[in-house]
């Protein structure tokens, strides 16, 4: 395994803080089934399956010790929830997402007019806290999704995720479940395409190219979100697993190694009450938030809403 960048070492991250709003009601899952596209569902075979790594990049996030599993077949959604499937949701429900409620949404800053000023969270100076921006205003008031309905969904919150999930018919995936599907049936995958490394064409996923936060060169032809079926699928046929956006699982967050710190991490963790998100989005970079690993995770409490998390949704068999 290469050597992690001595930035990559410190554990820093392109991901919006938590926000700490205080959420809503955890909602549950039903079996509606409305808004439910079969045609876009793949069947997971189940088994036993490896879950992290025993070569972490980053052991604060607690990626490793690898651990094996037993997972019952199940089905999984090819792609990250799309701004149309959203829509069709809220036009269906009249549901309000957490960004709206609370009034504003975390955006990244080069998206942002020049010269606006809006408050950015301690230590993560590229990120702006836009009042306006949600799902169908990603920028903020005056921007929309009408040439993005087939990109992922963002500003949705693991509450927005379940909200959506109980209309759909669905529910949020394990994050060993995720980790299985993503890996398309390659148990010891890196990557759903294999073990090749994303380098600067991005011809693989959709991730930051050039020097973050500064430049986006855009290579892969992508400077935001992109397409949810922009780039090959992996073996169980699902699309974009890793990059364009983060996916939230059912999950608590929780480090399970022994690294230094973890139980501080974790007591953190459940006073927020945080969720395990997974996949890394179009802002991660090999030299500073290499998280679209399978293997890599992070944590946020579950009312957290920024311009790069989305969801897709998990089926029981």
């Amino acid at each position: 395994m290469p050597a992690a960048s001595p930035a990559a070492s410190a554990g820093t991250s392109c991901c919006a803080p938590s926000t700490g709003r205080g959420a809503g009601p955890e909602g549950r899952c039903s079996r509606a089934g409305h808004g439910e596209d079969r045609s876009a569902i793949r069947d997971i075979p189940g088994g036993a399956a490896t879950i992290g790594t025993d070569a972490p990049v980053f052991r604060a996030d607690g990626e490793g010790p690898a651990r094996r599993v037993a997972l019952r077949p199940f089905r999984m959604d090819a792609h990250a929830v799309t701004n149309r499937r959203f829509a069709a949701f809220v036009a269906a429900t009249g549901y309000r997402t957490e960004a709206e409620r609370f009034g504003w949404s975390y955006v990244f800053r080069a998206f942002l007019p020049p010269g606006l000023d809006v408050p950015a969270p301690e230590g993560t100076p590229w990120w702006g806290q836009v009042q306006g921006a949600f799902w169908a205003a990603p920028e903020g008031p005056g921007s929309s999704v009408e040439d993005r309905q087939d990109h992922p969904a963002v500003h949705i919150a693991w509450t927005d995720a379940v909200a959506f999930a109980a209309w759909a018919g669905g529910r949020l995936p394990t994050e060993a479940e995720w980790e299985h599907a993503a890996k398309g049936g390659d148990d010891r995958a890196r990557y759903p395409w294999g073990e090749a490394e994303p380098d600067e064409a991005g011809a693989l996923c959709n991730i930051w190219q050039g020097e973050f936060p500064r430049r986006n060169t855009g290579a892969d032809g992508w400077i935001g979100t992109a397409p949810v079926d922009a780039y090959a699928p992996n073996g169980f046929g699902l699309f974009t697993t890793c990059g364009n956006v983060w996916e939230w699982c059912a999950d608590p967050f929780r480090v399970r190694s022994l690294a230094a710190g973890a139980k501080a991490r974790n007591a953190a963790a459940a006073a927020e009450r945080e969720r395990v998100i997974k996949g890394g989005s179009y802002l991660c970079h090999r030299s500073y938030c290499w998280r679209y690993r399978i293997a890599a995770r992070s944590g946020r409490s579950p009312d957290t809403s920024a311009g790069h998390v989305g969801c897709r949704l998990a089926y029981d068999a």
